[in-house]
């Protein structure tokens, strides 16, 4: 069974047009230059393209299965890794693919996109911070979001190693030069979107998965929020934390993950390069998310225990330094949690809703001075941006702890796993 079966009602999780229609504020409005809730014509697109999966990707992976998984995904590493030159007699479906991601959009600009990456050096572990207690977190909150994490047990089982491959995915694609045809970045990316299409037809062939509820599992407008929470999400969230991005290093932030998330699959129509625009996408992406529930608590609560599996190579010696340590990790990032979000969802969330903002708001004046003072001086920026590269690396190694680093390799009850595909 294909994944992309053609599916024209629109999903109930989906708010209606009429409970999307909420007032944008003046001073917003003058920003935006036009409302943040979507015409109808949006809403419209949005609602379908929760039907829509990635084509290309989709078409491959039903030649995979017919060809026979297992040397299929051999043939495919080779090519991703190598070339489709270095495969004999490469199959054409294989070579198809590859001319579509290796093709350059009109659109690309890599100094810009590059510039994207000094920017992320650049604020070193508040990016990290922001995308795990924020957009991780915070999306919970939408209930649509999980029932794919929930029946591949993502992230309720295992959840310290599934970040970890998050945060691997997310330092490939944050390399200088990552996103080039044979990085780390662009090898990764295309590792993750053919699990991504794996897991989408194994889930929209089991009968416990409800498409007239939740649409196509993984579609196209579910991985334009999830671009978005990278982009436009970080950018907010830093304002907030003291980190002003200029114009330009937002278009640039906004460059670097529109291209990550087009190799991903996201199509071009959902791709925004300016800041602005990307906010009027994520409210229309987000009116096709359902409320929070169990499914919420289940996931929020398992991430917020993640930091009590950490290791600290450092204090490994020390047993009882480590666990304060790992204690004070896990205080940390609720609190930082508990500055994006309100005491209800925080509930909702099935974390403490008595966690104060204590951290972020006692790093506040530091790390604004910091990084205005970086501005101002060119040496200090550059010292910033390796450090803060360095910061980046050591956190993802701390999170997968004597594991070996990596990205996700399907076990054999995953639904990504070839003994899991049906021909």
């Amino acid at each position: 069974m294909s994944a992309v079966s053609e599916r024209s009602a629109a999903p109930t999780r989906a708010r209606p047009f009429d409970k999307t229609q909420a007032p944008t504020p003046p001073w917003l409005r003058l920003i935006l230059g036009r409302d943040m809730a979507p015409s109808r014509e949006e809403y419209a697109a949005a609602i379908a393209a929760m039907n829509d999966g990635d084509p290309a990707m989709d078409a491959l992976v039903d030649w995979m299965v017919s060809f026979g998984p297992r040397e299929a995904r051999a043939l495919f590493e080779q090519a991703m890794a190598q070339g489709v030159d270095s495969v004999p007699d490469c199959p054409q479906p294989l070579r198809d693919f590859f001319a579509s991601v290796e093709r350059v959009p009109v659109w690309l600009d890599r100094e810009l996109l590059e510039e994207g990456v000094r920017f992320t050096h650049g604020v070193g572990l508040v990016a990290m911070v922001v995308m795990r207690d924020l957009a991780l977190m915070g999306g919970y909150l939408l209930s649509g979001f999980n029932q794919a994490l929930v029946m591949t047990g993502a992230l309720n089982k295992g959840t310290s190693q599934r970040v970890a491959e998050t945060g691997k995915w997310w330092i490939d694609c944050t390399e200088p030069g990552g996103l080039e045809r044979y990085g780390a970045g662009f090898r990764s990316t295309l590792h993750v979107r053919l699990v991504h299409a794996l897991v989408r037809r194994n889930l929209s062939a089991r009968p416990e998965w409800d498409h007239a509820v939740w649409g196509l599992p993984l579609n196209q407008i579910d991985m334009a929020a999830t671009y978005l929470g990278f982009s436009v999400v970080m950018l907010g969230a830093l304002r907030k934390l003291g980190i002003q991005a200029s114009p330009r290093e937002s278009r640039a932030v906004m460059q670097l993950w529109s291209y990550a998330c087009w190799l991903m699959g996201v199509d071009e129509r959902w791709l925004r390069f300016s800041e602005s625009e990307g906010m009027v996408l994520l409210n229309a992406t987000m009116m096709t998310q359902s409320r929070p529930d169990q499914t919420s608590r289940e996931l929020g609560h398992a991430l917020s225990l993640e930091p009590l599996e950490r290791t600290y190579q450092g204090l490994r010696r020390l047993p009882w330094l480590h666990d304060l340590r790992r204690k004070l990790a896990y205080h940390q990032h609720l609190s930082m949690s508990r500055y994006f979000l309100t005491r209800e969802q925080m509930g909702q969330l099935g974390l403490p809703e008595t966690v104060t903002a204590w951290y972020p708001w006692l790093t506040l004046a530091p790390r604004t001075l910091a990084y205005t003072g970086q501005r101002l001086l060119p040496a200090l920026r550059r010292r910033m941006q390796l450090r803060g590269r360095q910061a980046q690396r050591t956190a993802v190694a701390q999170v997968f702890g004597d594991r070996a680093q990596g990205i996700i390799q399907p076990g054999a009850d995953h639904p990504a796993h070839a003994s899991q595909q049906g021909a």
